[in-house]
């Protein structure tokens, strides 16, 4: 039986865990991380490749940047295609000189697991939180399995950063939250493929086929999406077809596709999810075991940063300060980003999306807003300023 005391428990080792952990130990504070799949497994899921600038300011604080400013791409805007016809919003000029990164989440998981366990802190994979007990109290500990054996980790706080399906939010008391839940008409296939990207920068498409995104996440692989029927599937869709739509989708004059050999495809359903209360006693949560937004905003990953923002500016004032006031108003300080996420990432969707009729009142409704953001650059910055990540000091009272 393994026993171990740490003064916060951390439950996953996705990027939310790994930053939280880290910078905790940046403040003087301990922690252990639990982590229910593999390290092979972790390392492998191909998740976001959209950094916003927080967060890269952030990793580059904590000196765990050093491989995703060499090998990531910095972008500097982002090109809008309506019905064929292509604008650019230039994020640094709008935006005070804010841009996003493009590197794969799991290249962050992996820069933050080498160095975590380079400095001999504990990390224990294939290790499932089976139960979260006593964290009403000042002494909350989390019962777990590793290697066949049960263990327990005694300690003054709680983090579940171990996703939707994870304890964590399943353990907390259901009478202390509300939940809030949009299923979107549509889906999206995704691909990764063995070719170079054919633009410098993101490219979002409104097509009356339907959406098409075409991203990338190295100089030698492109990440590229359309917009599916919920019922679709990835049997309907042979590489050819594939590469045929995202060229009609994404098509502009005097621009060409360029189409490679296809190693991943997967189909994955739109939802906005999130609860209204993330904390209760000395249980916290953090990321995804929180909140799910459309992946069209790139917010994912990005907003699970800023709620360990939080989580440590509330942790460090109680062990340096013995206050509990910021612990007390988490939830309440990370609510007002995600909201304004949730809004973002439901506007993008709704933008580029096909749905009904092709000229009926929702496009209309859409091709004016695109309109818009050609002649306004008070619009543009709006979106501009949401995509790369609005600063942290715009949030406080």
């Amino acid at each position: 039986m393994e026993n171990l005391k740490t003064q916060v428990g951390i439950i996953g080792a996705g990027p939310a865990g790994l930053t939280l952990a880290h910078w905790l130990k940046k403040n003087g504070i301990s922690s252990v991380i639990l982590e229910n799949r593999s390290r092979e497994y972790v390392e492998g899921r191909v998740r976001a490749g959209l950094l916003e600038q927080n967060t890269v300011d952030i990793l580059t604080e904590l000196g765990l940047a050093n491989r995703l400013r060499k090998e990531g791409q910095e972008h500097h805007g982002v090109y809008l295609n309506f019905d064929g016809e292509r604008t650019r919003l230039p994020f640094g000029e709008l935006t005070g000189g804010r841009n996003i990164w493009i590197y794969g989440q799991q290249e962050v998981v992996k820069d933050l697991t080498d160095a975590w366990l380079k400095e001999g802190e504990t990390l224990l994979f294939k290790a499932e939180a089976t139960e979260l007990k006593n964290f009403e109290t000042d002494s909350p500990e989390i019962v777990f399995e590793h290697n066949g054996e049960k263990g327990i980790i005694e300690c003054d706080f709680i983090a579940a950063c171990d996703g939707f399906h994870g304890i964590g939010r399943k353990t907390l008391p259901t009478e202390n939250f509300r939940e809030f839940t949009v299923t979107y008409p549509f889906s999206w296939l995704g691909i990764l493929a063995n070719v170079a990207p054919s633009s410098d920068e993101l490219i979002y498409a409104y097509h009356e086929r339907g959406f098409a995104l075409h991203s990338m996440r190295s100089e030698t692989v492109s990440r590229l999406y359309i917009q599916v029927d919920n019922d679709d599937d990835v049997s309907n869709w042979p590489d050819e077809k594939i590469w045929e739509e995202l060229s009609i989708r994404l098509g502009t004059k005097d621009w060409e596709l360029k189409s490679g050999p296809i190693f991943e495809k997967s189909i994955t359903p739109m939802r906005s999810y999130f609860i209204d209360n993330m904390q209760f006693g000395n249980l916290f949560l953090a990321g995804d075991a929180a909140h799910i937004v459309p992946p069209t905003g790139g917010k994912g990953l990005n907003l699970a940063i800023a709620d360990v923002k939080h989580l440590v500016d509330g942790l460090t004032d109680f062990y340096q300060n013995n206050s509990r006031e910021s612990l007390n108003n988490y939830s309440k300080t990370a609510l007002k980003r995600i909201w304004r996420a949730q809004d973002f990432s439901n506007f993008m969707t709704t933008l580029f999306h096909k749905q009904g009729e092709h000229g009926a009142f929702k496009y209309q409704l859409q091709k004016a807003k695109f309109d818009y953001i050609k002649t306004s650059k008070a619009y543009a910055t709006t979106i501009a300023e949401n995509y790369v990540g609005m600063p942290f000091e715009a949030f406080e009272d």
